[in-house]
């Protein structure tokens, strides 16, 4: 059998990554379950109270991932294999990272300034494109962006401080 793990970097396996699925799976079928059990799941006077099919898809739910985390568990790593690989791994949180900075920035400074900040630094950063062409791609796109959203549809999106200085 050939080896196809990564041997640069620590990889996450297949059965980590069903295991966690499974646990998230069954936490959110356990809440539907409870929050409809709340509102009433039971058989009343007119017939099935209104949480009553709620309940079972949550039961449901958290059936099917009790079963995926038994067969997860039973498992082997070696046999599961690996989900991603070290460098894999790296990429996606070189995009994933940087993105979770992006929304939280749109609070702060708004969708606009936050979106050319995010397109300029990314187009330096891993499109290796000078400042300059960064910057010249970056900010008559949300020009556009601006202009499409908030005056030609009426699209209200969320703004800054910077957009405030010009009456928006």
């Amino acid at each position: 059998m050939q080896d196809n793990h990564n041997k640069e970097g620590a990889s996450i396996g297949n059965k980590t990554m069903e295991i966690a699925t499974a646990l998230i799976i069954l936490a959110f079928g356990a809440i539907v379950m409870w929050d409809s059990n709340r509102i009433g799941s039971g058989w009343g006077s007119d017939g099935p109270e209104s949480g009553s099919f709620p309940f079972y898809v949550g039961l449901l739910i958290v059936v099917s991932a009790i079963v995926t985390l038994v067969n997860a568990l039973r498992s082997s790593a070696e046999e599961a294999g690996e989900f991603v690989g070290g460098e894999e791994f790296k990429l996606v949180l070189a995009v994933l990272i940087p993105s979770i900075i992006y929304v939280a920035l749109i609070h702060f400074i708004g969708i606009y300034v936050s979106s050319v900040a995010f397109i300029a630094i990314f187009m330096v950063w891993q499109g290796k494109f000078s400042v300059v062409k960064s910057f010249a791609v970056a900010i008559p796109v949300n020009i556009f962006l601006f202009m499409m959203f908030e005056i030609w549809f009426k699209i209200p999106l969320p703004k800054g401080p910077v957009e405030a200085m010009f009456g928006f």
